[in-house]
Order: structure tokens, then sequence, then C-alpha cells
């Protein structure tokens, strides 16, 4: 069984902090050494993709400490006992079965007479085989007319991941002839969101999924009063429209508001939901079944991977090693995700609360303070717009930023267009291969303001093209490695006590039971 201990108590750890400086990556990447480096310094992720860490500021030297960090650390042994069904959300008391939903790690994991590998996959064939009746028909509208628009109602984990995923895919589905219904979120209290969603949406033609774990989360129960006072002015019956993705134990399960219900349960958390029915039955509508199977199966093969002791032949773990080294030993406080593909515009946004709900954290998992820092701060936009707006920052502020590039070969669509000997998409892989190097190596000016110091480290993820299965594999990726760093930080990555402060004190202000502070800003906002 493994032992869980602070970073800093780690003999392994502590000889990692020697090599602080070891790399001046700005000479490493020089010259024939950076294409050396470039060839060497990479780990085959699955579906085709590839985690390149030649720009990061680490050598043979460097990794060999991290592989003595993972051993002592025992990562792998960790990370098998999560999926085997140890509890390792010590602050809820609960088991992280996230990869379960993938199907294909570990043993039977059995809960109350109940095989929850079963359960996902029943959940699953339940959402497929709704979906199947629904594009076919089977399931319409009261005037027997076809759905043709999914709106999920969702707020954190159940908007970011389900949204992220469907713009990844949208177009593609689109150009591969597997897009069925057209997919849209409400996620935001702000009346302004849900009404401009229904404005633009065909309410007689259009199913509304409510995600809400618990069935008491405010801005999701908010929104869908909203909705189904939008059906009942539009003349519709909301019970012919809505489903809900919830607890069997919620009181959503088994209302009759809803057409159907799928279920989740409590050892899945919300920002690792987009595998399980939180994702799934959005994505199966909005694609087919057999999209959302391939999604889980690229995820699928890089959980294979994961689980490899080998850091060289692990990258999620490799990077989340990397990670680490960047944030204690360096002490770098933030990390920037920037994907070179316009259909991950809203994937930093997803990391962002995966990681930094997860590793946001300064007491251990057992409710002890660390000395030490743990999850930095995410951000991203997409290239090459992000560019011209906070790269000024990451080339030539006082802060360095460490930088996660994904970048694809080939666009989705495959329609492009050759302006100077050069099409948009060679371009766009130009631009992604030029900033690595600016960012490591630099360029030396007498005039200050022109002056590029460099040593800023990267890595990208590479692939050929963004498909269900590498869409996946990236998911898993970062999963991944989130779960790999909250080991390491002696943290416990799976809950997040640091949201329910605010909802407090929210409800508060609406039961005007209120003083202080609390009560001036109540007035000013006019509640």
């Amino acid at each position: 069984m493994a032992t869980w201990n602070n970073l800093d108590t780690l003999a392994s750890y502590k000889k990692l902090a020697g090599l602080k400086n070891h790399v001046d990556i700005k000479e490493a990447m020089s010259g024939e050494n950076g294409a050396t480096r470039v060839a060497k310094y990479s780990a085959p992720m699955a579906e085709g993709l590839s985690f390149n860490y030649a720009a990061k500021q680490v050598d043979d030297t460097v990794l060999a400490a991290l592989a003595e960090l993972a051993e002592e650390s025992q990562l792998a042994d960790k990370f098998e006992e999560l999926y085997n069904g140890a509890v390792i959300n010590t602050g809820e008391k609960r088991l992280v079965l996230h990869h379960l939903a993938r199907r294909q790690l570990g043993t039977d994991v059995v809960v109350d007479g109940v095989n929850k590998r079963d359960f996902y996959v029943s959940q699953q064939q339940k959402a497929a085989d709704f979906a199947n009746k629904v594009h076919a028909g089977e399931i319409t509208n009261a005037a027997g007319e076809k759905f043709t628009t999914v709106v999920q109602i969702g707020i954190g984990g159940s908007d970011l991941g389900p949204r992220a995923l469907y713009i990844a895919l949208e177009n593609w589905a689109k150009e591969n002839g597997v897009a069925k219904m057209e997919a849209k979120f409400i996620s935001n209290v702000d009346p302004d969101d849900a009404a401009a969603v229904l404005k633009s949406t065909d309410l007689a033609h259009a199913l509304f999924i409510v995600v809400s774990k618990s069935g008491t989360t405010l801005e999701t129960l908010t929104n869908e009063a909203f909705v189904k006072d939008a059906l009942t002015k539009a003349g519709l019956n909301p019970a012919n429209h809505m489903l809900a993705v919830t607890s069997e134990t919620s009181p959503l399960a088994k209302s009759d508001d809803y057409l159907e219900a799928f279920f989740m349960d409590d050892f899945i958390g919300g920002r690792y939901s987009s595998s399980s029915a939180v994702g799934g039955v959005v994505l199966s509508l909005a694609f087919g079944p057999e999209i959302f199977a391939r999604i889980l199966n690229g995820a699928a093969e890089e959980d294979k991977l994961a689980a490899n002791k080998n850091i060289l032949e692990n990258p999620d773990m490799l990077d989340a090693l990397i990670g680490v080294y960047e944030r204690n030993v360096q002490e770098y406080p933030s990390t920037a995700v920037l994907p070179y593909s316009q259909a991950l515009s809203r994937f930093p946004a997803h990391l962002q609360q995966c990681d930094m709900e997860s590793n946001g954290k300064s007491v251990n998992r057992f409710g002890e303070p660390v000395n030490y820092v743990t999850g930095p701060t995410i951000f991203g936009e997409p290239g090459t717009n992000g560019q011209h707006s906070f790269y000024q920052l990451l080339h030539q502020g006082t802060d360095i930023v460490p930088l996660q590039f994904v970048g694809f070969k080939n666009s989705q669509i495959g329609m492009d267009v050759v302006i100077e000997d050069s099409t948009s998409q060679q371009k766009l892989c130009a631009n992604v291969a030029a900033q690595i190097v600016a960012f490591a190596c630099g360029k030396k000016d007498e005039n200050l303001n022109k002056n590029f110091e460099g040593g800023r480290p990267s890595s990208i993820i590479i692939g050929e093209q963004l498909t269900p299965e590498s869409l996946g594999a990236l998911l898993a990726h970062f999963e991944n490695k989130i779960m790999f760093q909250g080991f390491l930080w002696n943290v416990n990555s799976f809950d997040q006590e640091g949201v329910q402060l605010g909802k407090i004190l929210a409800k508060r202000v609406l039961a005007h039971d209120t003083d202080g502070a609390l009560k001036s800003y109540s007035d000013l906002l006019n509640i």
C-alpha cells in the first residue's frame, strides 16, 4: 500500500532542488544542440500524439532526478490504487473512478453490491439508446416532429468540459457527416446567458438537459426554471423537452418533469465528469453515440500509458513531474495552455477549472498546512490570436511563464488556400514552431526595448489532426497530469471546499440575512 508524504520530506525532492539552474535552455536550444534535443526529448502519446519537451529546462540529469522522485513518491502505485477503488478523495471519503467510465483499467470496483464499471457502462448505453431513438424520430416532440437542438444546463464541470469537447468536434462532425443535432449551453445565472440561448433556439424542436449531481445547484435550478418558463409561455409542456443527468438519490432522479434521467455518482467529480453521462448524453445527441465512444477510446488508450512506471514512456507523469520542477524548484507561478487550433478555443477554460480546482490547496490530504507552493495559475487562448494579445508579457515580462503548446499538422475541415507559397495551416504551424524557439532562445538587441532574453521553457503536444480519439487522449493526458501533481504535492485533488463559502454567503444575501460589508455590497447592488 502506498504511503503519503509531503513533497518537501522526500530525499529525491531535495536532490532535485539542487538542480534549479542546471540547464540553460537558451544555450541548449541553440543551433544543432536544439535539433538534437527536439529529436531526443519526445514521448509518444496515444492516438498518434506526442509530447515533446525539448524546450523545457531538463536534461538527462534532471530526468534521472525526476524518475527518482516518481519512484519515491510512488506515483504509479497511487494511480493503481486509485483506479482499483481506494479512497483517494480523503476530504469527502470517496473513491475516484472517472477512469472506470473509460472502462479499460484495473479490476472491477464493487461498492454496496454495485459493479461501478458496469454502472457507468449501463448509463452510457442508456444515453446511446436514447440518442439513437431521437435521431431516428422514435422520440419526438408533442407534434411528432424531430428534435434538432440540445441545450445543456449546468455550471462548472457540468458545462466547461462538455462544452469544450463539443466545440472541439463541431466542425469536424459537420465535415465528416456525423453532426446530428446542434448543441448549446447555459451556465451563468446571469439571465442574459439563458435569454440569449433561448432567443436563438427553436424551442419546439429543442431538448434541454439539466445537469446537477445533487439536484440542488442554485444556478442550474434557476436556469432550469428560466427555461421551463420560456417553454410554458411558448405553449409547450416542459416535461416533453427536459432531461436530467443527476445522482440516483437526488430530487431530479424520479421526477415526472423529465423525459428521461441518466445517472452519475459521487465517485466522479464534476471537473472529471466529461467521460460520464455529464458529457455522454449531450455529445451522443450532438454527434451520435459512436463518436462519444471514440472519445472514450482515445482517453482509455492514454490512461494505459499513464500506468507505465517508466517516466520516459509515460507522458502524463513526465509532464506532471516537469511541472512540479518548474513550480517548486524554479518557482514559476503560472502555466499558459496555448492550443494552435481554433477548435480547442474553450479547452484552456476547462483546464483552468480542472487544474486550479483540483490542486489549488494549501493543506495536505490529512488537513495539515503544507510549507511549499502547490497548483499554478492556469490561463490560455488559442494561437495565433494570443500572439497579438498577452504574448508580450510572456516574451518580455518580468515573470517567466512555462508554456504548453498544442498543435496539429492538419486542419479538421481541409478547406485552405495558398498565399505566398504556403497554406493557412502551414502558417499556423510555422507560428507555433517559431514561438517555441523564440521563447527559448530569444534575440539580443542593444535597444533593450527590442531585446528578448529567452530562457522561457515550453512543451508541445503534436498530433496529425484533432479527431474524437486524439481529443480523448488529450483530455486524459491533462486529467492524469493534474492527478499526478496532486499526488506529488500530497493534496486531495478531488474535493473543492474553496467554492463553498461564496455559495453560503450568497444564500444569506438572498435571504436578507446580512450585516457589515456584506449588507453594504448588497445595498450597492440593489439586492
